[in-house]
């Protein structure tokens, strides 16, 4: 019963509007309690000898209604209207009671001060200074009355004056609790606000300071990945240009270390097997020993190499935890973080670039993304050399099979010539005498030829394919002749179209031979193939042979097994 008097009783809520509800609140308690105390005012003033139907109670009824009405009023949602209402009610009902016989020394005209606090209080301080304009003219209204006689002011009872004067102090003391409370709660929510604003500073003031941190390392992430990849460029640039293997391994070893500050840096290569990384090259001193012993590793995960290798992935080792047992290399103590990273080319895992720094947790995700580019790099260079070196070997072999060649058949094309040198004496062209010619030879085997401008003597060589098949001397009569640019360079083309055209014969008589040959072997098959029997095919072979040859024996002979063969002479 109690709760749902307590219920009925209390203030309506507005979620919505924190101020409607706080308005609501001090018009549900100001209606109530001026209802109760109006009420028993009522019945003192009855118990006192004032009559019912005395104006001062009926005012006294009618407020007590119209309060119940604004309580009604403000409970439905219309907060402000109730609050003006209730002021309004209020005021009238007090200006009547002052005209009514109490005038500016009643309790009617006091009570102004109190409706001059509830509505500042309910509605605002327009309407407080709204009420205190109508009172001070309701008061000079009250002066002016009594003043010219129109009305006459009867004092009430001197208890019944002081039951009123409760009254209003009760109320009074009621709207000015209201009010400080009012005030101190627009205080708390000033200060709560307040340390709220400072809390929010604060979390302002941290966040910034976090978020200026986080630029700042980005800032200085991007710069070192800037720097990074600045130095990955210099390094590629570099090693871009060396063609030599070893030099490029040890080169790239010796970049790495210079340029990222590494304690070492190594690079293994697999072997033919593909079972082990073999140590290439390497810069620190441990890795020079190393090196010098030839060290490999296994292509498996026992090594930070070995895993590198056998997976074609990344791996980051560091002294702690499990990857501690792969730092107990004796050749490398002080290394406390190292990093492989996988030389690739075409998918093709050929080695693994392998660094190390003295540093714990020196190497980071980024750091691969960004050595990843590095380790291609170098990859790419070590293929280009290894393609080149190859490219190098069989183009020596094919020119040393090309020289051997030339000079094959060029001995051979020399000893089939009647002459192999003339000799123009500015009337007519001789053969050479052989011991010149020998002299000659031994000229073009030596290679000392001669093309001074300021010497009678000229020496052109003819060459071949970069090699020396000939010699093409020239002699002044005149022992101060000097060689002309124009003179030079006639006798330079003279000597070059003069070995096309004895290339060219050489080509065509060895044409000729092999012509000649297969004609030759052709009719020796067609002489063969008609023979039917045995004895006739030995007997045409043989007979064939002879002739071809000519100036030999041929002797054909068939093997029965047991020594003693069928054959012809």
């Amino acid at each position: 019963m109690l709760n749902t008097i307590r219920k009925f009783l209390a203030p309506p809520v507005f979620p919505e509007d924190e101020n409607k509800t706080r308005s609501a609140s001090q018009i549900n308690i100001i209606a109530l309690f001026s209802t109760f105390l109006l009420f028993g005012l009522f019945v003192a003033r009855v118990l006192l000898g004032v009559s019912l139907l005395d104006p001062s109670s009926i005012i006294l009824l009618a407020v007590i209604v119209v309060l119940m009405i604004v309580w009604a009023i403000m409970r439905s949602g219309a907060v402000q209207l109730a609050g003006y209402i209730n002021i309004g009610v209020i005021w009238l009902a007090s200006t009547l009671l002052a005209f009514d016989g109490s005038g500016l020394r009643g309790t009617g005209f006091v009570s102004y001060f109190v409706i001059m606090l509830l509505a500042g209080l309910l509605v605002g301080a327009r309407a407080a200074i709204g009420i205190a304009i109508l009172s001070i003219l309701s008061g000079f209204a009250l002066a002016y009355a009594e003043t010219a006689g129109i009305t006459v002011f009867l004092s009430d009872p001197p208890f019944a004056v002081a039951v009123e004067f409760t009254f209003i102090f009760i109320i009074s003391a009621i709207i000015i609790k209201l009010i400080i409370d009012s005030l101190q709660h627009a205080l708390d929510v000033a200060r709560a606000n307040a340390t709220n604003l400072a809390a929010s500073n604060e979390e302002l003031a941290d966040l910034r300071d976090a978020l200026e941190l986080r630029i700042r390392e980005r800032t200085s992430s991007l710069e070192k990945r800037a720097t990074q990849l600045q130095i990955v460029a210099s390094v590629a640039r570099t090693i871009a240009t060396m063609q030599d293997l070893n030099t490029l391994l040890t080169s790239t070893t010796r970049l790495v270390t210079e340029q990222f500050g590494y304690y070492h840096a190594g690079i293994f290569l697999l072997d033919v097997a593909k079972e082990n990384a073999v140590l290439q090259a390497a810069n620190s001193e441990g890795g020079l020993r190393m090196l010098n012993r030839q060290h490999q590793l296994p292509v498996d995960s026992n090594s930070i190499v070995g895993y590198v290798t056998s997976r074609g992935e990344a791996r980051i080792a560091l002294d702690v935890g499990a990857d501690a047992v792969y730092f107990n290399n004796p050749d490398l103590r002080e290394t406390r973080s190292e990093m492989a990273l996988p030389l690739r080319i075409g998918g093709r895992v050929i080695g693994a670039l392998d660094v190390q720094s003295t540093e714990t947790n020196a190497f980071s995700q980024e750091d691969i993304s960004v050595l990843s580019t590095l380790a291609d790099q170098i990859a790419i260079a070590i293929e280009n050399a290894r393609l080149l070196s190859e490219t190098q070997t069989a183009l020596s072999d094919a020119q040393s099979t090309f020289e051997k060649y030339v000079k094959q058949e060029w001995s051979s094309f020399t000893q089939q010539a009647r002459h192999n040198a003339f000799v123009f004496d500015g009337k007519q062209v001789l053969p050479m005498d052989e011991r010149t010619r020998i002299e000659r030879a031994k000229t073009i085997q030596t290679g000392r030829l001669g093309l001074q401008k300021h010497s009678p003597n000229v020496s052109i060589p003819i060459k071949l394919r970069g090699q020396t098949i000939g010699i093409l001397d020239v002699h002044s009569k005149k022992s101060n002749h000097e060689w002309t640019d124009d003179e030079i360079t006639l006798l330079e083309a003279a000597a070059e179209r003069a070995a096309l055209a004895l290339e060219n014969a050489r080509l065509v008589e060895s044409a000729q031979r092999r012509a000649a040959r297969e004609r030759s072997i052709g009719e020796i098959s067609a002489k063969i193939g008609t023979a039917s029997d045995i004895n006739a095919i030995l007997r045409a072979t043989v007979e064939e042979m002879g002739r071809r040859i000519g100036a030999t024996e041929v002797i054909f002979e068939i093997d029965s097994g047991n020594g003693n063969g069928n054959g012809a002479k």
